[in-house]
């Protein structure tokens, strides 16, 4: 680190007006004019390389973080439907007893039971009609069946 009025080292750049945080910089590698056309274009090939396994690497630290993220959230949703699951039992019981203030105990239990198993058909019965509208994606299995025609004709050759 340069304390104010010292000069910056020649790879580091400052810059104005910051704390003092500094960029390491790259220095310049030493240019051969009498290059051939083929050690050019092996330097272009290996600094593309490196470009590419670098944004390669970003990428796969910036998903592998926004995936742990996501995962916790997912398990935060998780214990809430759990709890939540578990707090309807005691909302069931708290209605049959409600219940039970104007009828016999058997008969506002009897209701609430009734009440949940209606509540239980009709969302089978909901699902069920879900689940039969879902049909194979036809699109994808053409374009599928389309390029395994295009592979094996390029294949044979014919």
């Amino acid at each position: 680190m340069t304390t104010p009025g010292s000069p910056t080292p020649p790879n580091q750049f400052t810059v104005p007006g910051s704390t003092g945080a500094q960029i390491p910089l790259v220095t310049e590698p030493t240019i051969d004019r009498n290059a051939s056309m083929g050690e050019l274009v092996k330097d272009v090939t290996t600094h593309m390389s490196t470009l590419v396994r670098s944004e390669i690497e970003l990428a796969k630290l910036e998903i592998t973080q926004t995936v742990k993220t996501g995962a916790t959230g997912g398990a935060f949703f998780a214990v809430a439907g759990v709890i939540g699951a578990f707090s309807m039992f005691f909302f069931w019981f708290m209605v049959a007893w409600i219940l039970a203030i104007w009828l016999p105990v058997w008969a506002a239990f009897t209701i609430v039971f009734v009440v949940m198993v209606l509540m239980a058909g009709l969302f089978a019965f909901l699902g069920l009609r879900k689940v039969k509208k879902v049909r194979k994606p036809e699109k994808t299995i053409a374009s599928l069946e389309a390029t395994a025609a295009a592979l094996k004709t390029a294949a044979t050759g014919s």
